[in-house]
């Protein structure tokens, strides 16, 4: 008798370890559902939602209101609410022209999430030669997502020039990706002394492969005021056109080489004549576009 018992234990042990760790499928959709799985799982398991089927859009997980259904079913989680940063050195390069060569960086950061960032803006030029920064510029300013990849700024620029007496600036404007991929930046300034000026730029990269760009770019700034002490007639003061090529050996480091020819006219052109500026001048440019 003890036997028999025996035999017929053993004979129901490995239909209960079956049906404990069997996985059932579901009969209309082969999916096997996360309940179903009371096996151990591996210590880097990784229970991140699949992507949703083909042709369904991939929503924010919404939380739930008290009294109301679920809304959830079907929606993968995005976690893009977090705090980013990054900062880009957009030109870091070296200008040879007639006269002393120059150098020049001109730098973006940002700090924030989706809707709200802080930025720091920087641009400048340096006399190689004789060393020392020629002029400079420091913005610090809070962006606003208005639309899609469009920030509204606003904030104050400093402007450090040796030679005269430094410049502050109230500054409002916008920064965003136009159709066809043009990148602008457009910024209106109230100096201290109430003078309002405008900056204008422009960018474009153009792929020839994975790895080498095309980038114009183009720059004008104007006045409603004439500004005697630093050269700043009323109307356009100039225009920047530049061709930049780079070659992206690594996606956040690429050198690249170009020409930069810079402009200036109407009466801030006569007023720097008069101070015997050059009002007109082309260099070569090598350089570096990096970020972090």
């Amino acid at each position: 008798m003890m036997k028999n018992w025996t035999a017929a234990i053993f004979a129901v042990l490995p239909l209960a370890t079956f049906a404990t760790h069997a996985v059932w499928a579901d009969e209309r959709t082969g999916e096997v559902p996360n309940a179903a799985i009371t096996a151990p799982l591996p210590e880097d398991y990784d229970d991140t939602p699949a992507p949703p089927p083909e042709g369904k859009a991939i929503r924010k997980m919404a939380v739930d209101e008290p009294g109301k259904a679920a809304g959830n079913f079907g929606t993968l989680p995005v976690q893009d609410d977090g705090i980013f940063a990054t900062l880009v050195f957009d030109r870091f390069e070296h200008r040879f022209k007639d006269g002393p060569d120059m150098a020049l960086w001109d730098l973006t950061g940002w700090v924030g999430e989706d809707y709200n960032k802080l930025y720091i803006e920087s641009e400048g030029t340096a006399d190689t030669e004789k060393g020392g920064v020629e002029e400079a510029e420091l913005e610090l300013l809070y962006g606003r997502n208005i639309a899609s990849f469009w920030d509204l700024q606003a904030g104050l620029r400093h402007d450090f020039i040796p030679s005269k007496a430094d410049r502050d600036f109230l500054a409002f404007g916008v920064q965003g990706l136009a159709p066809y991929w043009f990148e602008v930046d457009a910024t209106a300034y109230i100096s201290d002394d109430g003078d309002v000026s405008a900056i204008v730029e422009v960018e474009y990269s153009m792929r020839l492969t994975q790895r080498l760009y095309l980038q114009p770019r183009f720059e004008t700034s104007l006045a409603l005021q004439t500004v005697e002490a630093y050269n700043i007639g009323s109307g356009v003061n100039g225009f920047e056109l530049g061709l930049r090529m780079g070659y992206e050996i690594i996606r956040r480091f690429a050198p690249y080489i170009g020409v930069e020819w810079e402009q200036n006219v109407g009466s801030t052109k006569n007023m720097l004549e008069k101070a015997g500026e050059d009002t007109s001048k082309t260099a070569a440019v090598a350089g570096l576009r990096f970020w972090f």
